[in-house]
């Protein structure tokens, strides 16, 4: 690892601040999972690395007319015993407990797994699942957009220059919509994923009402499902739709052959994943 200096941010804008004077050669420290990975391997000293892990405001985890609010720098720890994550989208519950180790889980933060940007990420499918928006300040102010516009590709975001993710926001429309979430790995801890699914769905004198399907690994970036949306959005629940609506999701995905898993076994667990989430969502015992 390479000389750079260390500098600590005491509050959101004191940490804006320092991003306008350094430019593009700092680097934001949170939990470090993935950060101090990079350094050790860099080619070059990031020249200054600030760590933003004492801002109270950034693992805030409150409730407003807004919605949901996850500050960046929650820690899934923090996630997983939130009794507000709990009572308005506990599938965020079920991804926290997939990603990493003890260790892990204690250290890093949302914030990172979403700014990362891996296709992988088990924080995502929920996310996109309930349409969470992200809140991102910078120099020239504050701007809000969906997650789905945060992600560009791999290891990519909209972030510009000078800017930090601040919050998550799930919105008030949301709060408790039914979701469910599922990881397949090669193992059943701290391992990446082959493919995450999350569904989120209301239900309506027993049909279907603004279902959101989201999956992650099998495409450059987290993917919301639109097409299999569309044909399951008011129709009656039942297993021979939701079958339906997973063989669509499928045909929307582009997962890819590797060393781990070959795109035709990636696709069959799509299948297999959005059926089970939205049983989850729907309340049925699945598979």
């Amino acid at each position: 690892m390479k000389p750079f200096e260390f500098i600590k941010a005491a509050s959101t804008e004191e940490a804006v601040a320092a991003l306008a004077e350094h430019g593009p050669g700092i680097r934001i420290l949170a939990g470090g999972t993935d950060l101090l990975v990079d350094l050790k391997h860099a080619g070059q000293s990031p020249g200054v690395v600030m760590d933003v892990s004492g801002i109270d405001d950034l693992g805030a985890i409150s409730v407003d007319d807004d919605g949901l609010h996850i500050g960046a720098g929650a820690t899934h720890t923090a996630i997983m015993t939130d009794p507000l994550i709990a009572e308005h989208a506990p599938a965020m519950i079920d991804a926290a407990h997939t990603v990493g180790a003890v260790q892990t889980r204690n250290l890093g933060t949302i914030g990172g797994n979403l700014v990362t940007c891996v296709p992988s990420m088990d924080s995502g499918p929920v996310l996109v699942a309930l349409e969470a928006d992200v809140i991102l300040a910078g120099a020239s102010g504050i701007r809000r957009l969906a997650l789905t516009e945060f992600f560009v590709g791999p290891r990519k975001t909209i972030l510009a220059a000078g800017e930090m993710l601040v919050d998550i926001v799930i919105p008030k429309a949301n709060l408790g919509k039914p979701a469910g979430f599922i990881k397949f790995g090669l193992r059943k801890g701290q391992a990446l994923a082959l493919v995450n699914a999350a569904s989120a769905a209301w239900i309506e004198d027993g049909q279907f009402a603004a279902p959101r399907i989201a999956l992650g690994a099998v495409a450059p970036v987290v993917i919301r499902c639109e097409a299999a949306e569309a044909a399951l959005d008011g129709q009656p629940v039942s297993d021979a739709v939701i079958a339906e609506a997973a063989k669509i999701a499928a045909g929307e995905a582009k997962p890819i052959d590797d060393f781990r898993a070959s795109k035709s076994y990636r696709l069959d667990l799509i299948e297999v994943g959005v059926r089970r989430t939205l049983a989850a969502a729907a309340g049925l015992k699945g598979e």
